[in-house]
């Protein structure tokens, strides 16, 4: 019977999120992660074929997590000022309940390398970014949209406006504040009703 792996992915990738975190993607190196959770560097190797891979992985993870919640609030109420305000209130509450993440996310798949990274991995995300843009002009249609500048203050009101919010305090190094998520979808809401 084969022993369960020592450091296992998981571990790996949650150890490259904090690098990153604290000191930005340049931090997440093969020996810095392996470092991190006392693992020799074989272990990391064996599960990324290179740095490449290694940052894809722990950009694309965080990206779906945090999207997961994020595509599930738009789906959350039939009515598409609703919907929209979900999703934005979950931008605020899923990166306090994520502050590395969070943080990680500040960044963008390009200071992850993304330029780099292997085919699978780019394919990855070149589909969550198609998803995330059906989905934002799913919902412009569905509040009525009729021209580029009304699909554009969609986006802006349930993408920008919430992650300018959480991007103020985590740059500042402040927590979020208790009224962070009604403040995001009051300005959502104004925004959506134009």
């Amino acid at each position: 019977m084969a022993r369960p792996p020592l450091f296992d992915t998981a571990l790996l990738l949650d150890a490259a999120v904090r690098l990153a975190a604290e000191a930005g993607p340049a931090a997440v190196t093969m020996s810095a992660v392996a470092a991190a959770v006392g693992a020799p560097s074989g272990s990391v190797y064996h599960r990324f074929a290179g740095r490449p891979a290694l940052l894809a992985e722990v950009w694309l993870r965080t990206v779906e997590r945090f999207q997961e919640g994020y595509f599930a609030a738009l789906r959350s109420a039939p009515d598409p000022r609703a919907a929209g305000a979900a999703a934005a209130r979950h931008v605020v509450a899923w990166s306090r309940a994520h502050p590395g993440e969070a943080a990680l996310l500040l960044y963008g798949a390009r200071d992850f390398g993304r330029d780099g990274w292997p085919a699978e991995y780019a394919e990855r995300a070149d589909r969550g970014h198609r998803r995330v843009r059906d989905a934002m002009n799913a919902l412009a249609r569905d509040l009525g949209a009729r021209t580029p500048q009304d699909t554009e203050r969609v986006s802006l009101a349930v993408i920008d406006v919430p992650l300018s919010l959480v991007r103020r305090h985590l740059r500042g190094g402040t927590p979020l504040p208790g009224h962070a998520e009604d403040l995001a979808e009051a300005c959502t809401a104004a925004l959506l009703a134009g």
